[in-house]
């Protein structure tokens, strides 16, 4: 029997690339359902040539656009909306959701999948970081598994699997520094987003390329980290590491560090979350250790105000982790619209996080709440 997979945010670079992966699988894997925001050329495409039984376009808005393009599919049931999304992934058939949407719209459809009983494989950061401990509670209560597909959170994944309950002393969660690591902070001033957008290593889209650039992305990933693998912020420790070969590593109590390496290719992640604990072949590049220096470096907090501010958020715990998404989701479109500039970003994520309501112990309820607020107060500090 295949196995049928829902992609929650199909026509994205994580997306496109899963669709690879069931593309080479096929005797595996089908495409079952195909989600997308706005962007109905590429989602009809994706559909015309997947087949799947059901497509969902987020923006209501565009729902006649793709009932026009896909008006000769009559087997493709197409739908819109949030509601739907919530909807389409306890379809029966689904045995696996790839949440690959970006942003706090992913939190309650990845709800939804979870209570369904999907297999989740997690590649919205944000599901974790705004309700990590909501999450996790749901996933042990209906018995679902969580696969990293993010590459250093697939890294660690992979770091212990078998290690049983041995003891992680430390996390080694690596980053490329993005395109920004070796400017000074006046430099960092002028930077506009064309400049930010010029990832060093990995192709995503916009808004994750500038999180990327401000280690924001990085930060969110801390806070997984957190969830995902029950260690506390003060076992993550950061490592700068320009070539993207260490994709991450863990350090047990004994002293020994387990990492995983290989070229940067995000199917290879996507194609283990599918798998677990099979692998299987995957073409492409191989690594050759003989043309690829590791470098490592610590990061600069004070250049990179966005890292610490994760952390700072880990730290307080309740809501706050919630509340400095939603500002960073508002000030990075607010710097790729060209309002803000780049260190505005950091600046006006801490003074939200200063101002927002304190929740100790949210309900979902609250977190909808402090991510409105959230949102307000970000949008109040922009000129």
């Amino acid at each position: 029997m295949k196995q049928q997979v829902c992609i929650l945010g199909s026509t994205g670079s994580i997306g496109t690339q899963a669709l690879e992966v069931i593309e080479a699988h096929s005797e595996l894997f089908e495409a079952y359902c195909l989600t997308a925001n706005n962007q109905v050329e590429l989602l009809a495409e994706q559909a015309r040539k997947f087949r799947p039984a059901c497509v969902v376009i987020a923006n209501e808005a565009r729902y006649g656009e793709l009932t026009e393009m896909l008006a000769d599919c009559p087997d493709i049931k197409v739908y819109a909306g949030a509601e739907s999304l919530c909807e389409v992934v306890t379809s029966q058939p689904i045995d696996m959701v790839l949440t690959a949407m970006v942003g706090f719209a992913g939190l309650a459809p990845t709800i939804s999948a979870i209570k369904a009983g999907k297999k989740i494989c997690l590649a919205n950061k944000e599901t974790l970081v705004v309700a990590g401990e909501l999450i996790c509670s749901l996933a042990q209560q209906y018995r679902v598994p969580i696969l990293p597909v993010d590459s250093e959170h697939s890294a660690i994944f992979q770091s212990i699997a078998g290690e049983g309950d041995n003891e992680i002393e430390k996390i080694l969660l690596t980053a490329s520094g993005g395109p920004f690591r070796l400017k000074t902070l006046d430099e960092m001033r002028s930077v506009t987003a064309a400049d930010a957008l010029h990832h060093p290593t990995w192709d995503m889209g916009a808004k994750i390329t500038i999180d990327s650039a401000s280690m924001m992305n990085k930060g969110f990933e801390v806070i997984e980290a957190k969830w995902l693998f029950g260690v506390p912020a003060e076992k993550i420790q950061v490592l700068i590491h320009p070539q993207s070969i260490m994709h991450s590593a863990v350090q047990f109590h004994d002293g020994s560090v387990k990492a995983q390496l290989g070229v940067p290719d995000m199917r290879l992640p996507i194609q283990y979350a599918f798998t677990y604990p099979d692998r299987l072949f995957l073409g492409g590049d191989r690594l050759d250790l003989f043309k690829h220096p590791l470098e490592f470096f610590e990061p600069d907090m004070q250049k990179f105000k966005c890292l610490a501010l994760a952390f700072e958020a880990l730290r307080r715990g309740g809501n706050a982790c919630c509340v400095v998404n939603a500002a960073n989701e508002v000030v990075n479109l607010a710097f790729r619209d060209g309002r803000i500039g780049f260190l505005d970003m950091g600046d006006i994520i801490e003074q939200t996080l200063e101002k927002a309501t304190v929740i100790k112990t949210p309900t979902y309820e609250d977190y909808i709440n402090s991510d409105h607020e959230a949102r307000e107060i970000a949008n109040s500090l922009i000129c």
